[in-house]
């Protein structure tokens, strides 16, 4: 359980991307800004969570890119434009990490992006921290950084919500959100 009365100014967001911000595309990876598409209310949340807490950090696997499907350029150009839509609500992003490698200590569930986010922020305090996201990958993510979780069914009505690496379990971002 995360006792969601305690978040202030001193906690950190991490949130995956697809699957919790924009539609994922089944089986395939968003390829260029217009295949993204955000979930009705995501913009919202994360203006929602700017007012909440201090940090808010996107960590995402890009799998694409060493598989030579998506290119990085247009991965920038993702989240660039993304990044301007959320501050054009009135949210904020503090950092996106991602990890296009096959087989590295940054890629979820390991830690990597994570700590890498420690090290650029110091006022990131792990025992004060949260991560979002649609997988279970995204959730071993959390335990192995040592951080609360909260999962989304968006896109894995399979996963057992009763998996012990989940504190919390939401329909949506938008839902969590409104819930703070």
């Amino acid at each position: 359980m995360i006792d969601l009365k305690a978040i202030d100014k001193t906690w950190t967001l991490f949130l995956d991307r697809d699957g919790v911000i924009n539609h994922e595309k089944h089986e395939d990876y968003i390829h260029t800004w217009d295949e993204f598409k955000f979930y009705d209310g995501a913009k919202v949340a994360i203006q929602i969570f700017t007012q909440k807490f201090h940090r808010i950090v996107i960590v995402t696997n890009q799998r694409g890119i060493a598989k030579g499907v998506t290119k990085l350029e247009d991965l920038e150009i993702i989240h660039t434009n993304m990044t301007a839509d959320i501050e054009a609500v009135g949210g904020k992003i503090d950092a996106i990490y991602f990890c296009p490698d096959m087989e590295s200590p940054n890629r979820k569930p390991n830690p990597g992006m994570g700590l890498q986010a420690v090290k650029d922020f110091a006022d990131i305090d792990l025992t004060k921290a949260i991560m979002v996201g649609n997988t279970l990958s995204d959730m071993k993510f959390g335990r192995n950084l040592g951080i609360k979780t909260v999962f989304l069914t968006t896109t894995r009505p399979e996963v057992e919500t009763s998996d012990e690496r989940i504190d919390e379990v939401y329909p949506s971002l938008i839902a969590f959100a409104l819930d703070l």
